[in-house]
């Protein structure tokens, strides 16, 4: 697996994004710096694609990303991961539904563990995920970037600046 990233400027601060040749592996969030293990600096097709998309969607351009994911993950975490891609823009979901989605109601924590350990965050919306109350809860990277995200797809740029 041949790894490189790229970092971005974006309104929720630095983002590292990373990739092998088969697509995204992760994206950080509020990054000071970059693990070695995320390889060098380089850009590549699929890194390049990334960050127009991701300057696409933070100017209210972009509704679905386009690229391909390669996210480690537990088979269990990848079937939560493909329903979350599947939340239409703008619009939110709660841990239960996404169970019952998968066919289990009672997996609403296990949906909950896996959403938290999206490490394709934005392209894969986690963020899109809220309480069955309608409350945000907890998002990896800061319930103020959720909360800034969640404006953004409301047609609400202005709060997002």
């Amino acid at each position: 697996m041949n790894a490189r990233h790229l970092t971005m400027q974006s309104p929720l601060g630095l983002l590292a994004i990373a990739a092998v040749d088969e697509g995204l592996t992760c994206i950080n969030m509020g990054v000071e710096e970059v693990d070695e293990a995320w390889g060098p600096e380089e850009p590549t097709p699929v890194l390049e694609a990334a960050v127009d998309q991701m300057e696409a969607y933070f100017a209210g351009d972009l509704k679905e990303f386009d690229l391909p994911l390669a996210a480690a993950g537990t088979p269990f975490q990848r079937r939560v991961w493909a329903e979350l891609v599947k939340i239409p823009y703008g619009e939110t979901c709660s841990y239960l539904d996404v169970a019952q989605r998968l066919g289990d109601p009672k997996a609403v924590r296990a949906v909950g563990l896996a959403n938290g350990r999206n490490p394709i965050a934005i392209v894969v919306p986690c963020h899109r995920v809220i309480g069955a109350n309608g409350k945000l809860t907890g998002y990896a990277g800061g319930l103020w970037r959720k909360e800034r995200l969640l404006s953004l797809e409301r047609g609400e740029p202005a709060l997002f600046a």
